[in-house]
């Protein structure tokens, strides 16, 4: 049996040349952000616990590992920097804890 080769044309489509325009904002007032587009602290965290599980299940190449933890090093010296520090009360509950038995 002798199969066919069709050759599909690829459509293309016209490329948007037009730049969209900023909508002019009052003098004094903030830019309003979208709903859910800020990051927290906490969602800096998470993304490097998920850094960290991707790498062990082996999500990345190894050429792409220099560069995956480049930036996995930049994430935990900034969360390091803006992290809030400790209450004090952690620190004189664990300076008051007894030492091993």
């Amino acid at each position: 049996m002798a199969t066919k080769t069709k050759k599909l044309k690829k459509e293309v489509e016209p490329k948007a040349t037009a730049q969209p325009t900023a909508t002019a904002q009052p003098a004094g007032s903030a830019p309003q952000q979208q709903p859910g587009t800020d990051l927290s602290i906490a969602d800096l965290k998470n993304l490097g616990t998920i850094i960290d599980v991707a790498s062990t299940r082996g999500a990345f190449r190894a050429n792409e590992m220099a560069t995956v933890g480049a930036m996995y090093n930049k994430l935990q010296a900034f969360l390091a920097r803006v992290a809030p520090e400790p209450k004090p009360e952690a620190k004189t509950a664990e300076a008051a804890a007894p030492a091993g038995k």
